[in-house]
């Protein structure tokens, strides 16, 4: 039996979506106000989610204690209150959609915990808007 554990948190973060081999006119016509020269900010909202069996000794798929300090060490922290195009190496030449980061956020958890359990995030840029992704 498999089940499914998650854990919610909360981060700020400034980007730009622009192509830098676009013309101006052309990232405008894409990415309206998303290309502000000046940037603009978001508050993330992340849900992690681990599927596996459950331990029979401690009864969990993964104690929340890990995955919260999982999260806060490997993402709040390197993402939180930052430029994500000039202060992160993940979006030094990605362009800082809320799908690629929901990848990059993929990949940086999934190298963390067992290959036993799926990995399922999904990332909320607004209340309206957010992307899932499990690695397929």
């Amino acid at each position: 039996m498999e089940v499914s554990i998650s854990r919610k948190c909360q981060f700020n973060s400034a980007h730009r979506l622009h192509v830098a081999s676009w013309s101006e006119e052309k990232n405008k016509q894409v990415f309206g106000l998303c290309n502000n020269k000046n940037y603009h900010g978001h508050n993330y909202t992340l849900i992690v989610t681990i599927t596996g069996k459950i331990d029979p000794e401690t009864g969990f798929v993964i104690d929340t204690k890990i995955l919260k300090e999982m999260i806060e060490c490997e993402i709040v922290e390197r993402f939180d209150h930052k430029n994500l195009n000039m202060d992160c190496i993940e979006f030094l030449n990605l362009n800082p959609t809320v799908e690629n980061m929901a990848v990059v956020v993929w990949k940086i958890i999934n190298n963390k915990i067992d290959k036993a359990f799926k990995l399922k995030v999904k990332l909320y840029e607004t209340e309206r808007n957010f992307a899932e992704y499990e690695g397929k």
